[in-house]
């Protein structure tokens, strides 16, 4: 632990540069010890406070940038990517979605505190084309903002987290196989309840290809739209004779489907 603590205090600024950036980018390192240990030490005197939080805000801003230039030019297939490799796809998309069709730019703010939409966010906001500069405020107060949280209250408490590094230092390499075996008992519990919730649905599923030899059969089957707005803007084509409708005009548009034949539902 005092190694950690030498490495941080002689790179400290390197080390947030880099390690916020990576987080951002998308590698699963969380950044926040880090800025909590920064804050601590800028509570210490052994770091610049402002320059933690000016070196973390721009490494998240360029890392943001980024992601908006690659959902701008590659547009819904990002997403879709990002998603794939979460460990809740098939709610990641429909939620990131919901949260920016209701708050638009500002939810930029508070991405960073919501785990798989601070990823998800800046190419979504490429994908639809937000304007530039509107998205590099917005996401540079969030980038700025969320350092200055987790920064914040290292430097408030540097000293009750200098009580808990030496502790944890005292229990010297139990503490990390703790937490390891903590973070791998969560994942393995989201993987196992994801395989039993598909496990449950299969029977409802039909894949593309079988869709398609149904259609050139000649079945009769009546074939609905939910993208979200969103997506459906993004992508405008649809599947001939499909019905476009989004989850909230269900209620409202449900007589439009028909009860005399199969339907089949696709989203994102």
């Amino acid at each position: 632990m005092d190694g950690a603590i030498d490495v941080l205090v002689r790179y400290g600024y390197v080390v947030v540069f880099g390690w916020v950036f990576a987080e951002q980018i998308g590698l699963p390192i969380p950044a926040a010890p880090v800025l909590l240990a920064a804050g601590a030490l800028a509570g210490t005197g052994r770091l610049s406070l402002a320059f933690v939080l000016v070196l973390a805000a721009l490494a998240s801003l360029g890392s943001d940038t980024i992601w908006y230039w690659i959902g701008r030019t590659r547009g819904g297939r990002v997403l879709g990517w990002l998603c794939r490799i979460a460990l809740e796809p098939d709610s990641c998309v429909r939620r990131t979605q919901s949260v920016f069709s209701v708050h638009g730019a500002r939810s930029l703010l508070v991405a960073k505190f919501v785990p798989g939409f601070s990823t998800a966010a800046p190419p979504l906001a490429g994908i639809i084309r937000m304007p530039l500069l509107r998205f590099v405020v917005f996401t540079g107060l969030g980038g700025l903002i969320w350092a200055g949280v987790f920064a914040g209250v290292g430097w408030l408490f540097s000293r009750q987290l200098e009580v808990a590094a030496a502790y944890v230092a005292r229990l010297g390499s139990g503490a990390v196989a703790l937490a390891v075996a903590g973070l791998g008992g969560y994942i393995a519990w989201k993987f196992v309840a994801r395989q039993r919730f598909l496990r449950a649905i299969r029977i409802a599923r039909i894949t593309p290809e079988e869709l398609k030899t149904r259609l050139d059969a000649g079945d009769d089957v009546m074939i609905v739209d939910l993208r979200a707005r969103i997506d459906f803007d993004a992508e405008p084509s649809i599947i001939p004779g499909a019905l476009h409708l989004m989850t909230e005009e269900l209620e409202a548009r449900h007589q439009e489907i028909p009860r005399d034949r199969d339907i089949v539902l696709y989203c994102t």
